[in-house]
């Protein structure tokens, strides 16, 4: 039994892929997804509230809400209603079912089983040695977190990982405890997604985050969407592409795969659109191999220059070139040597289409590029993202109107995470904050990351790990390598909702700690409670739950850290945590005082639409150490695939939400019904001796060292040749945790080597 990755297969169903995305199919499907899971009317009164100016953040994506009117009738997408009915569903993990069901047995259920089992209803403890888990109390559970972190020989021995749903409340508190318990080993899931992208951004244009609004994608000239698949990772963001279109915009799609979502969008709540069948969105679809999106933006820049040299200042923002940037000279330099035959044979795009693309750009003033993990999990990912910045330097199109850099986020809060603290690297302004307001002297030397976490724990340099939320298992690279990390520490702790992998694979001891949800009432000594997040463009607002809580013994995350917090650090802390879970007006006046930005925060918070973070590049004002946006000179990608090697992208089903999967079925790519599948290219499948629905064996080698992932099933699918596409997180033990993208220590979950071999059907 590998209860990592259960391998087993269902019925595979093969349908023709979808023509459009949302539309009404998608309102039925939201509302059976509640009238399943919920009440059905105690689900309308959630829905109704969600994205709503009095109501709560989905704790799905991170797409802004407008500033302005929003919909009264749904501010919200598909996947969002299926988040609320995962979160708020009426199943419950009692410890009747604990008692039930053995580790063992647990392990045997695919993700997808384990997350539909229920809302856990109170705190549980795996004793070692033990083969199930068995209820404790919270003070119980307190102690035991303490007691074993105070054996500790140094903090260090201690990891503490935050997912991207911890509100900016709960996330300052987790940091300030573990800064003040001795250590700056606090990864996050930025790590696994963004973090290329702090660090490209960070150099080039001086802030960690995108610059555009989401006014300033209705106002595009020209929308680029690389490495990104919005209709079922960011489906609200469609409306903002239609918006574009409506205007007089283009959108010019770049990705290994036709993502439906980008192809025709019908809006659910526009009569019109649906009586004409949607909108078309894409202009231009322009289909890289993957992580060849190097080469083809460098082609197109190098066509772009050819014609800027034929008549100056007419291609090229020279004004803005010249007064806002520098490394202008030396990008140049490397144009003029670009072989432009060589970055179109590497991309896989016809030089018409690429030429097309130049032109569309060309006559382009006002450009917004957004982008997700198609670009940020490669090894190259740092400079991949440093040329998109290039281009748009390159035509002026940063700090201004409908102009901009926009990668968007998938938890709804990672950004607001990183925002309050969540870092290993503690910024020296945030240090001297933390020793001022709270009199103790933070950790100066950067902590742990994901990657070096895991990597800790398996050398058993780090004995207890403690995870705000997420599922590290199930997202985390090398599944063997971080589930033989985490069995090696002496604790394991989850803050979690609802059963996932990582409970099943555990320390010596185990914790399991049930929160309150985003949709839930949470009520303190001071009354009703909210918290807050920050979207993706920089905007801050209140969430309220509107729900009772699934259970009385349930707590938030801020009251479990705060416990967590009282019991570790006794009569040795400076921060009052008892006045921080009583009110969370307290933490935020604490945020106010450390995070610049955040001043006034009570009362700011508590406008209508929240309010806007600092962003100086959206004013042309760059925060590096020149003061200018930096053009860079990135080397091109370079895949040397041997013969029979696959290059490998690992993506999400339309039924899934990060590691949680909402259902069995992929209904934009017509796959129902299976999770284990290959997408590949029906020439590769030729060549490889390989039909539809066929079974194989997926390995992959770095470093010496096999990993495999067993019983898949192929799939054609309109891919670019010598590339695959298969699904996390059943894929993710392919993913090599010695191989992480430059600068930023990403896994390269979005190009790994593989080699496919068929099962015959007499070894199944």
């Amino acid at each position: 039994m590998n209860e990592l990755t259960p391998e087993r297969l269902f019925d595979l169903d093969l349908r023709k892929r979808s023509e459009h995305a949302a539309g009404l199919k998608a309102v039925a499907i939201s509302v059976k997804h509640v009238e399943e899971y919920m009440h059905f009317g105690e689900g309308m009164h959630a829905l109704l509230k969600l994205n709503q100016k009095n109501g709560f953040d989905c704790p799905g994506c991170a797409w802004p809400d407008p500033d302005g009117r929003r919909s009264p009738i749904a501010e919200y997408c598909e996947n969002g209603a299926k988040a609320i009915a995962e979160e708020a569903t009426n199943l419950r993990v009692t410890p009747e079912w604990f008692a039930r069901h053995s580790i063992e047995e647990m392990g045997a259920m695919t993700d997808f089983e384990l997350g539909k089992s229920g809302r856990i209803t109170h705190p549980m403890y795996l004793a070692p040695g033990a083969t199930h888990y068995a209820p404790v109390s919270w003070d119980d559970a307190f102690g035991i977190i303490a007691k074993e972190l105070n054996a500790l020989d140094s903090p260090d021995e201690a990891t503490f990982y935050t997912s991207g749903r911890a509100s900016n409340e709960a996330a300052f508190l987790y940091q300030l405890f573990v800064r003040q318990y001795g250590t700056n080993n606090l990864p996050d899931c930025s790590n696994m997604c963004h973090e290329s992208t702090g660090t490209a951004l960070s150099e080039t244009i001086g802030i960690g985050k995108g610059t555009t609004t989401l006014q300033d994608l209705h106002e595009a000239d020209l929308i680029i969407v690389m490495g990104q698949n919005p209709g079922t990772n960011h489906p609200r963001q469609l409306n903002a592409l239609e918006k574009c279109k409506r205007n007089g915009g283009r959108i010019i799609s770049i990705n290994p795969l036709p993502e439906t979502g980008l192809m025709k969008f019908i809006d659910p709540q526009s009569p019109l659109d649906i009586l004409k069948r949607g909108t078309k969105l894409t202009d231009l679809f322009l289909q890289v191999k993957i992580n060849e999106d190097m080469s083809l933006v460098r082609a197109i820049c190098k066509i772009l220059w050819e014609e800027e040299k034929k008549a100056p200042g007419t291609v090229f923002d020279q004004e803005f070139i010249e007064t806002h940037t520098s490394g202008y000279a030396e990008w140049i330099k490397m144009l003029e040597a670009t072989d432009l035959t060589e970055c179109l044979v590497g991309c896989g795009v016809t030089e018409k289409l690429v030429h097309e693309a130049a032109g569309i750009i060309h006559g382009s003033e006002k450009i917004v590029l957004c982008y997700a993990m198609g670009l940020t999990q490669h090894e190259n990912s740092v400079d991949v993202i440093k040329e998109m910045v290039n281009l748009l330097l390159m035509k002026g199109s940063i700090g201004k109107p409908g102009a901009g850099i926009c990668p968007v986020r998938g938890h709804s809060n990672v950004q607001g995470d990183r925002t309050v603290g969540v870092w290993e690297k503690l910024k020296p302004e945030l240090r001297e904050s933390l020793r001022a307001n709270f009199n103790f002297e933070p950790p100066a030397e950067d902590g742990y990351d994901v990657v070096n976490s895991i990597k800790a724990m398996h050398a058993g340099k780090v004995k207890v790990f403690f995870g705000l939320g997420g599922n590290i298992v199930s997202a985390a690279p090398d599944t063997l390598f971080t589930a033989e990390g985490l069995r090696k520490c002496n604790l394991t702790v989850h803050i979690s909702t609802k059963p996932n992998r990582s409970h099943v694979v555990h320390g010596r001891n185990a914790l399991i700690l049930p929160c309150l949800g985003r949709t839930e009432k949470d009520v303190r000594a001071a009354g009703e409670q909210f918290v807050s997040c920050e979207n993706s463009m920089g905007v801050v607002q209140m969430s309220k739950g509107v729900l009772e809580p699934k259970g009385e013994h349930l707590r938030s995350e801020v009251a479990i850290i705060c416990g967590v917090a009282t019991s570790t650090l006794d009569d040795k802390t400076t921060v009052d945590w008892t006045a921080m879970a009583s009110d969370y007006d307290n933490i935020r006046d604490a945020i106010a005082s450390c995070v610049k930005g955040f001043e006034r925060y009570n009362e700011r918070v508590r406008e209508p639409a929240g309010f806007y973070l600092p962003n100086g590049p959206r004013n042309r004002r760059f925060g590096t150490d020149d003061g200018k946006a930096h053009f860079s000179v990135p080397p091109l990608s370079n895949h040397q695939l041997a013969t029979g090697e696959y290059l490998m992208m690992t993506v999400r089903s339309h039924d899934q939400y990060n590691t949680t999967i909402y259902g069995m079925h992929d209904r934009y790519r017509g796959i129902h019904n299976e999770r284990r599948v290959v997408m590949m290219n029906e020439g590769d499948m030729a060549k490889a001796g390989l039909q539809a629905k066929d079974k194989v064996d997926l390995t992959s080698e770095y470093d010496g060292k096999l990993r495999h992932a067993r019983l898949f099933q192929v799939v054609p699918y309109p891919i670019p040749a010598g590339n695959i596409a298969t699904y996390f997180p059943e894929a993710n033990t392919l993913v090599p945790i010695t191989r992480t993208a430059r600068g930023s220590n990403t896994p390269i979950s979005k190009s790994v080597r593989v080699r496919i071999e068929k099962i015959e059907e007499l070894f199944l």
